[in-house]
């Protein structure tokens, strides 16, 4: 269940104004009938540098039943080519582990080493040298970098490569094109929106990690408005989880001078 907590997260990294200074986000989640989660993202954008930070958590019946905290933290470069990572880092504390992950990059944004820990024992693994990065980011920068493509074009269509410091991935973002959404207590964000999905190709690897729960056959839906003729994420849908359907939405977002 921590993992479908964690696979709601994924799009909670979605910048809401990507050429904004900053903004910060706040998010609920609601598993089948459980007010499940609570989430918030804040992130700035600097002229040639960007930085992004999220947090997830259980709430309610739900931190009692499954008690789950993540943290995640990416920053990089922008150049003409893109956003480049240059550091990454993820900490999740659940009731019997505590788990951390670090990839430090050099300078121009190459994959060094990754540093793995579990309960305060850590593994430093050398990634220089690994076929798999090769042209692709974190999974924060990702979202960043959709942002920006929505703003440009106008639509959500796009497919990006993500390197995890041990796997690479493909993050497939598909166009439905507009859509209307229903009001829905405790958010103020409804009616006229666009509609995009996005599937994850796991390129026929296993793993641990929360990415693997989601393959292109189980979507996750998500519905992007505007504030100020900027783009932010009003609503996400997982339709199938053990305990029903997945709804994360917004509650409030923040523009940061």
């Amino acid at each position: 269940m921590k993992k479908f907590l964690l696979s709601a997260a994924l799009l909670f990294v979605f910048p809401a104004l990507a050429h904004a200074v900053g903004m910060a986000h706040e998010f609920a989640v609601d598993i089948g009938p459980f007010a499940a989660a609570e989430a918030s993202f804040s992130y700035n954008l600097q002229s040639n540098s960007y930085a992004v930070s999220s947090h997830a958590e259980t709430a309610n019946l739900f931190d009692a039943l499954y008690p789950f905290r993540a943290d995640y933290h990416a920053a990089g470069i922008i150049k003409k080519s893109g956003l480049v990572s240059t550091s990454y880092s993820y900490k999740s504390r659940s009731r019997f582990n505590t788990r951390t992950k670090q990839i430090v990059y050099s300078p121009d944004g190459t994959p060094l080493y990754r540093l793995s820990g579990k309960n305060g024992k850590q593994k430093k693994v050398d990634i220089a040298d690994n076929p798999n990065y090769g042209g692709t980011t974190d999974l924060q920068t990702v979202f960043a970098e959709l942002a920006d493509i929505y703003l440009k074009t106008g639509s959500c269509r796009a497919k990006m490569q993500v390197f995890d410091g041990k796997r690479r991935f493909d993050v497939i973002f598909e166009d439905l094109g507009s859509d209307t959404l229903s009001s829905i207590e405790n958010s103020p964000y409804f009616g006229a929106a666009h509609k995009c999905s996005m599937y994850i190709d796991k390129l026929n690897e296993d793993g641990d990690d929360m990415l693997w729960q989601l393959t292109s056959e189980k979507p996750i839906y998500f519905w992007l408005m505007t504030q100020n003729k900027l783009p932010f994420i009003a609503r996400i849908s997982i339709a199938e989880t053990p305990l029903g359907e997945l709804t994360a939405y917004t509650r409030r977002i923040t523009p940061k001078d």
